[in-house]
């Protein structure tokens, strides 16, 4: 199945990602690997940001004291480019490509992803892959006929009123996980409405897919047939999700 951003004149797509997970090196050291990676991704990617991670503990003593503890940590660098649109992460558990909108295809960006994730494997020296993830968020903003959602108009899986007669929509959270049956793929899908907007209601269509296996950090085609097959999958998702009417929303 091709991908769904070319058959789309404004695919509603705010975020994608691809995480390449990893086991680390025993000694790994974010703090260490900084001054290299901006060698690396400086020329691109010239805005540098660190994300912390913070971990809070509570220890509760015999006599009633307790005791407090904070631990703080870089979980992140970040390398971004001039307009923030797209950025590349080094993380604590592996490497991670971020695009923003406007988003044209994974096509289009599949080349850079090899590219840095080649200078992460040089950088970092990971151990091996565990896990290949994309995710992609979109915001879908649904018409309102006099203030109400009519879910089955735009949407084939979605939440519905008890009483629809007298209950209107002020928002819904729909969550569900599966296993695709014949590759073991994961997916984790999520349908969560947002205040109104001018005769609108903003619909996030968050879309996760997982291929949880351990595999050479080298072996690229093996990477990039992982991630194939997960945007086959992120694709029937979104086509089975939304009716015909809803898709077409997004090719005006």
């Amino acid at each position: 199945m091709s991908a769904i951003s070319p058959q789309l004149t404004n695919a509603p797509i705010v975020e994608a990602i691809v995480d390449i997970e990893c086991d680390m090196p025993p000694k790994f050291d974010l703090v260490a690997l900084e001054g290299a990676a901006r060698d690396a991704y400086g020329d691109k990617y010239p805005v540098v940001q660190t994300q912390f991670v913070e971990q809070h503990q509570i220890e509760q003593r015999p006599d009633g004291a307790a005791t407090h503890t904070l631990k703080r940590g870089i979980q992140a660098l970040q390398f971004r480019q001039d307009d923030s649109k797209q950025l590349i992460q080094v993380r604590s558990q592996g490497y991670s490509f971020n695009r923003l909108a406007p988003y044209s295809t994974l096509d289009d960006y599949l080349g850079e992803i090899e590219r840095t994730w080649r200078l992460f494997v040089g950088l970092a020296a990971p151990v091996q892959v565990r896990a290949v993830r994309l995710r992609y968020i979109n915001r879908l903003a649904l018409p309102l006929k006099e203030g109400k959602l009519e879910t089955a108009d735009y949407l084939k899986v979605s939440p519905q009123l008890p009483d629809e007669s007298n209950l209107t929509f002020v928002g819904f959270l729909n969550q569900h996980s599966a296993v695709e049956t014949g590759t073991g793929n994961q997916a984790n899908i999520v349908l969560a409405a947002q205040p109104p907007e001018n005769e609108m209601l903003p619909v996030i269509f968050d879309i996760g897919v997982n291929h949880l296996e351990n595999g050479e950090v080298e072996n690229w085609p093996w990477i990039l047939e992982n991630i194939l097959s997960l945007r086959s999958l992120k694709n029937r998702i979104f086509e089975n999700t939304l009716t015909k009417p809803c898709l077409n929303l997004f090719r005006q």
